[in-house]
């Protein structure tokens, strides 16, 4: 059969159990043809091909059926578009002989082979209008006691659609159309079986009333189109009850987080599966178990490499007992060569650096992509099988974004709620992606998104506004929480919540704290404080400047490494007195991306020691490794400067890290941090520098070095004030409490 509906009033509509039943037969069964009947044009339709949650059409019949496209491609279907174009007279000529009607206003909506008005009902039945109309070969449409249309002649859904169904060779009695306002009449009165949706418009159900294949339903939108679909038999005997999947049965999680990794890590020793801690220094994973230490029963929802080959495969294991007793890892069994495409290759070569603003470096296959969407398919499923009903789903991150699409389709009653710790770039580069539409499509199906800092906000906001209408719901100022001016990234007010037209999405800027007391542990154990005892003897005489990062081009090491040399170049009173130690973690050996950047770090390390070393001074220690999170703590607590210049970062946990131990141990070190880490937008007191300005690296690192002890204790006060009080449980709680805030009912819309 070929359902063929009217979207606003009827396909879009209806109570939400009849929506997803409706939707599920259309997309689950073979024989079931859609297409779009709609007075929209194709450019306010394309957000509803984004959308995850609605069937894709296989044709469109748009602008009141003088368009009509294939849904797969959006070309013309032809020869039909030919035949209408040639009886358009053209926008232009219509539009200026309504010039004299100051009392009709043109619609502010996109138009093709159309000119729509805003219209008293006096007015419509005007006959100067119908002159104009005759002079130019149009007909007139006037619908919903507002809306009038000139189209070229003989043109309306209901020809184009017959048109349309002859061209297919369709039967005519497999054919159903669907609608509730005038502008379907000819539609309803075409000959085929159709249905007016419960609220229709007076007019077209007195229109219709002697229609006997025309059903007037009693319940509203997609519910109407069910109920014709059984009153005319269609689908069989069973119909629709046939096509309808049972959605996924509830689980027990009340919280259940969605990490593309486990919290522990699984390595193999003599073939066996074997579990041991992340080794990650500054890994987000012990920030999120700890929402689970009080004792919360959850999932945490990851992957694990899994071949054909391997031991039989346990979908679900303990993560502590003993700390997180009501805690499952939820396992989603991937084999190697998934996780490098998801991972390793298409997520760090497509998405990585297109978030961080280099576009230039990335790589799209749309192999890949199909990858991609198989693995967050497969998140999307475990994790409607873990959660509770109405339990808070809490995905992190862009390796994540199509869940929210699969998962709002599997289990409509949770919460779904996502944090991207990645930095959101703006509208001009997030474009760049070819699957925009799609990616943005998901995200919109999130009950609350977050992201560190107001800018990010507003760059999502921006993005999503090119790819679907929003309203914005609600703002807020980001003062006296966020730096406004006085950053790259500061912004001085941000969106809250917008409205998508389906749903509410809120919006909130929460910057990821510490776990302080895993900073206070860490420096407490007597090993640790015999380091830190050991590196103030050898750095006796010496500031120290320290680094900590990953490997990788957005981190800007290796435009830090050439401003330290031109610092000791410029200041040779330096020379001696200060060593700059760098903490690089290296790249997952399946990241080839990285290995010419690896191969210029230490090109730039070697050329800086072999100029400047002197017998007993090395300016430059390179540790490339990674190293336990206690060790580089105790390497926090003994730096007189922390230099983190990141060319782009979302927020930045290592500045943060290095506040901590600092201020634990009553210390005085300078934070030099790039003002677009995200963390630049939140830390005052920190001296801001610009990464790709190799003047002011220098300047800005000069001036920590010799800053006033009585300044440097002050910055370092207010920075602990900042990173203690904000810490992680704050920044869960607040997180969790925006999603679990309730839905404005009646929100003021403030802007378009």
């Amino acid at each position: 059969m070929l359902l063929a509906t009217d979207l606003d009033g009827t396909f879009l509509t209806g109570d939400s159990k009849d929506r997803l039943s409706l939707y599920q037969a259309i997309t689950s069964h073979p024989d079931i043809q859609l297409a779009y009947v709609t007075g929209r044009s194709l450019e306010t339709v394309l957000p509803l091909l984004d959308d995850p949650t609605l069937p894709q059409p296989d044709y469109i019949i748009a602008d009141v059926g003088a368009s009509l496209y294939h849904g797969d491609t959006l070309q013309p279907i032809q020869p039909l578009q030919n035949d209408i174009d040639a009886r358009w007279p053209g926008e232009s000529l219509v539009a200026s002989a309504l010039i004299d009607y100051p009392d009709m206003q043109r619609q502010d909506v996109p138009q093709a082979r159309r000119c729509s008005y805003f219209c008293s009902p006096e007015r419509s039945v005007d006959p100067a209008l119908k002159a104009i109309a005759e002079q130019f070969d149009c007909d007139l449409l006037y619908s919903a006691e507002r809306y009038l249309d000139f189209l070229p002649r003989g043109v309306n859904k209901g020809s184009s659609l017959l048109a349309l169904v002859d061209l297919l060779g369709l039967e005519r009695d497999q054919v159903l159309v669907a609608g509730d306002t005038l502008n379907d009449l000819s539609m309803l009165t075409s000959g085929l079986m159709g249905v007016c949706v419960g609220n229709s418009e007076a007019e077209l159900l007195e229109q219709t009333r002697q229609c006997p294949q025309v059903l007037h339903a009693s319940r509203s939108g997609c519910g109407g189109i069910l109920q014709a679909i059984a009153h005319f038999g269609f689908l069989g005997e069973r119909g629709i009850a046939a096509e309808t999947r049972q959605a996924a049965q509830p689980g027990n999680a009340d919280l259940v987080m969605v990490y593309h990794r486990l919290p522990y890590e699984e390595h193999r020793v003599d073939g066996k599966l074997q579990r041991r801690r992340p080794t990650s220094p500054n890994g987000i994973i012990p920030t999120l178990l700890s929402f689970f230490g009080d004792g919360r029963k959850g999932s945490w929802v990851a992957w694990a490499v899994h071949e054909d080959a391997d031991e039989p495969f346990d979908t679900h294991t303990t993560v502590d007992a003993e700390r997180y007793p009501l805690l499952t890892a939820a396992r989603v069994a991937l084999t190697k060569e998934e996780v490098d495409i998801f991972y390793k290759r298409f997520s760090k070569e497509a998405f990585w650096p297109t978030l961080h603003t280099f576009w230039e470096r990335a790589q799209f296959r749309e192999e890949d992509w199909q990858v991609f969407l198989k693995v967050n398919r497969a998140f999307a499923e475990r994790t409607a099988l873990e959660a509770a009903e109405g339990a808070t789903v809490w995905l992190h991150d862009y390796n994540l974004w199509m869940v929210p699409g699969y998962l709002r389709e599997l289990r409509p009653d949770v919460r779904i709620a996502f944090f991207h710790h990645t930095y959101f770039p703006s509208a001009d580069v997030f474009n760049v992606l070819p699957w925009r539409r799609q990616i943005i499509g998901s995200l919109l199906q999130c009950d609350y998104i977050g992201f560190h800092i107001p800018r990010q906000v507003e760059n999502f906001v921006d993005a999503a506004r090119g790819v679907t209408p929003l309203q914005t719901v609600s703002r807020q100022n980001c003062a006296p929480r966020f730096i406004t001016y006085g950053c790259a990234v500061g912004l001085e007010r941000m969106t809250t919540a917008v409205d998508t037209g389906s749903r509410v999405v809120k919006l909130g800027a929460h910057p990821v704290g510490l776990d302080i007391d895993r900073v206070r542990n860490a420096l407490a154990a007597p090993k640790i404080r015999e380091m830190m005892t050991r590196l103030r003897e050898d750095l006796a005489g010496v500031k120290l400047i320290l680094s900590v990062e990953r490997l990788d081009y957005t981190k800007g090491i290796l435009e830090k490494l050439n401003a330290y040399e031109r610092l000791l170049a410029e200041n040779p009173e330096l020379l001696g007195k200060v060593t700059l130690v760098t903490v690089c973690v290296p790249a997952a050996k399946e990241m080839t991306i990285y290995d010419e950047l690896q191969a210029q770090i230490e090109q730039a390390v070697g050329r800086i020691n072999g100029r400047f070393a002197r017998i007993g001074w090395t300016p430059l220690q390179f540790f490339f490794r990674s190293l336990p999170f206690e060790e580089v703590s105790a390497w926090y607590a003994m730096a007189d400067v922390m230099w983190i210049t990141p060319l782009r970062d979302g927020l930045n946990l290592v500045a943060k890290e290095f506040v901590a131990a600092q201020g634990l141990l009553g210390g005085r070190g300078v934070l030099v941090l790039s003002e677009f880490a995200g963390a630049a937008a939140e830390l005052k007191g920190a001296l801001l520098t610009n990464p790709h300005d190799p003047m002011d690296m220098v300047q800005t690192c000069y001036m920590a070095l010799n800053l006033p002890k009585v300044e440097a204790e002050a910055r370092l006060r207010e920075l602990f004030d900042i990173v203690s009080y904000n810490d992680i449980r704050r920044w869960g709680d607040e997180f969790l409490a925006g999603v679990a805030e309730p839905e404005v009912e009646e929100p003021l819309i403030l802007a378009s």
